[in-house]
């Protein structure tokens, strides 16, 4: 089953924490993967840290160092670092389920990775 979630992003870089909506939305799968998806070419989608939110701020940090916005780009829409780190971070996370439950571990996290916002996006959830 396919179900397609819409997320607002509020800033140019940001990563959104979504686990809580990819649980709500795996239903009576009682084990298997999930796969989330962006369809996107300036997002990404990762697993991490959720519980020290300077993790995710200093990555958006290190990621604006190593490929900033302004950067004498051929690409003439101005996002060619959006399409970069996205790259960098990929598409989909697949995710094991167990016992009606993603099996992510302590402080992991899936988080949605805007990169070129604000903007109202989609990601989708295959369980």
């Amino acid at each position: 089953m396919i179900k397609q979630i819409t997320v607002k992003t509020s800033k140019r870089n940001e990563f959104i924490d979504i686990t809580s909506q990819v649980q709500d939305l795996i239903g009576g799968v009682s084990e298997g993967v999930v796969t989330v998806f962006v369809p996107h070419t300036t997002t990404g989608i990762t697993i991490n840290e959720n519980a020290d939110p300077d993790v995710p701020r200093d990555i958006l940090k290190k990621l604006e160092q190593m490929i900033p916005q302004q950067d004498n780009y051929s690409h003439m829409e101005g996002n060619s670092d959006a399409h970069i780190k996205a790259s960098l971070f990929g598409s989909s996370v697949s995710v094991i389920v167990q016992d009606s439950r993603l099996l992510l571990g302590t402080w992991q996290s899936i988080f949605f990775c805007e990169f070129d916002g604000p903007r109202t996006r989609k990601f989708y959830v295959q369980s």
